[in-house]
């Protein structure tokens, strides 16, 4: 378990979490300390793509979210993420934040390996003409927005009509995505490095309700048949759909690393504590500090 320990890191942090600035800076010292250059970062900042240009890691400080975003932005540059966790769930990230000296003391010797997790991309074509993209980590979902009725979505697979979907919607998710929303709708546990796309609907009404997994080189068409119906990717804002828009997905040309030192059997371990103990369903009076 060797790999080129980093030489220029950039922490990114979130202002919506307070703790994360100070620690940022906790880290930044040590790692100059041992003579590896740190710079700290937002990832709420406009140019947070120019700042990791350079970097050849990312320590991403915050939750799960932290996690979707940063590995969004280093998977379009080959760079690693390692994940300290200041959220509830934690579930992406490999360090709690009383562990951090020690694991990063493994990360800059090099004792460390990189979890290659596929993406997926999401184009919403209007009228044949595409509209928009998103490189997403866990999902992209075709649903109702504010309205409490049932969307119609026309799914293909390859070209070839699948099912035509009357339901609160369906999810279209990467092995990583199956642990979030696929997982409450239903849908199964997916190992993080297989390479498959999930396709789950969301309370169907009379038709198939079971889950499919396809190939990585699938391409999905889902055309919407209603005038409420909304996307979302990664819970980015909500982008509204007209009657007969399309959202193709496909594999992306992506992949996010994360940096791991645990043994790769982690993941089996973190899922039953996380679905046993389940924090994210606790309730904090002010989850910000």
């Amino acid at each position: 378990m060797h790999n080129p320990p980093p030489r220029r890191v950039i922490l990114l942090h979130t202002p919506l979490l307070r703790a994360s600035a100070g620690l940022a800076e906790q880290i930044a010292k040590r790692l100059a300390d041992w003579q590896v250059e740190a710079q700290i970062g937002s990832i709420e900042a406009d140019h947070v793509d120019r700042q990791v240009a350079n970097a050849d890691m990312l320590i991403a400080l915050g939750g799960d979210g932290m996690m979707l975003h940063a590995g969004c932005v280093a998977a379009q540059r080959d760079i690693p993420v390692l994940g300290v966790n200041l959220g509830r769930l934690g579930f992406l990230a490999e360090v709690q934040p009383e562990e951090w000296p020690d694991v990063l003391a493994r990360v800059v010797a090099g004792d460390y390996w990189l979890e290659r997790r596929m993406m997926l991309r999401a184009t919403l074509e209007r009228e044949a003409a595409p509209l928009c993209s998103f490189d997403v980590l866990n999902e992209v979902f075709v649903g109702r927005g504010m309205t409490g009725r049932p969307v119609r979505v026309e799914a293909r697979i390859d070209g070839g009509l699948f099912l035509n979907y009357i339901s609160d919607g369906v999810i279209v998710a990467t092995p990583t995505g199956s642990t979030a929303y696929a997982l409450a709708a239903g849908g199964p546990i997916l190992p993080p490095e297989l390479k498959n796309i999930l396709m789950v609907a969301v309370a169907p009404h009379l038709i198939i309700d079971r889950p499919v997994v396809l190939d990585e080189g699938t391409t999905v068409d889902l055309r919407v048949a209603s005038e409420h119906a909304m996307l979302s990717a990664d819970g980015r804002e909500p982008v509204p759909l007209q009657h007969g828009d399309r959202v193709r997905v496909q594999a992306s040309p992506h992949a996010c690393q994360f940096v791991r030192v645990q043994p790769k059997s982690y993941f089996y371990r973190t899922l039953m504590a996380r679905m046993t103990q389940n924090p994210a369903a606790q309730i904090e009076t002010n989850p910000h500090q």
